[in-house]
């Protein structure tokens, strides 16, 4: 499969009041890291032929980040149909490779101009599609 990997660490802005990482901030992680993949992969051309808007999160919990913990995200799209793109992101601890949080998000493709659900073209469904 086609993934994308960062790495991160957690910084005190990032922490919630029981110094775990605030799960607004994994949201937060989830969506900058499925755009980058998406930038990465794709020209001005093909990203001027839609937009991409959360339409579902499901997202488990296993483990908290504290401060200071190195992080790497992984993620790649598991599926594509008709607008509905599904991708999974897993945010691991980058030293024990313990898996913290995992979440399947559908992301659905609009039409720039109508902003309405517009089916994910071919020239880009093949860029995410899984290999070997």
């Amino acid at each position: 499969m086609r993934q994308y990997t960062e790495k991160r660490k957690v910084v005190h802005d990032d922490l919630d009041e029981l110094d775990h990482v605030n799960n607004i901030r994994y949201i937060q992680w989830i969506q900058e890291i499925s755009k980058a993949h998406w930038l990465s992969a794709t020209d001005a051309p093909l990203q001027k032929l839609g937009a991409w808007v959360v339409r579902k999160h499901d997202i488990t919990y296993f483990r908290s980040a504290q401060l200071n913990d190195g992080l790497r995200l992984v993620t790649h799209v598991q599926q594509m149909k008709g607008p509905i793109s599904t991708r999974v992101v897993e945010i691991m601890n980058n030293k024990t490779g313990v898996l913290l949080v995992r979440a399947i998000t559908d992301w659905c493709f609009l039409d720039i101009q109508s902003l309405r659900p517009k089916r994910i073209p071919k020239t880009v469904s093949k860029l995410f599609q899984q290999t070997g």
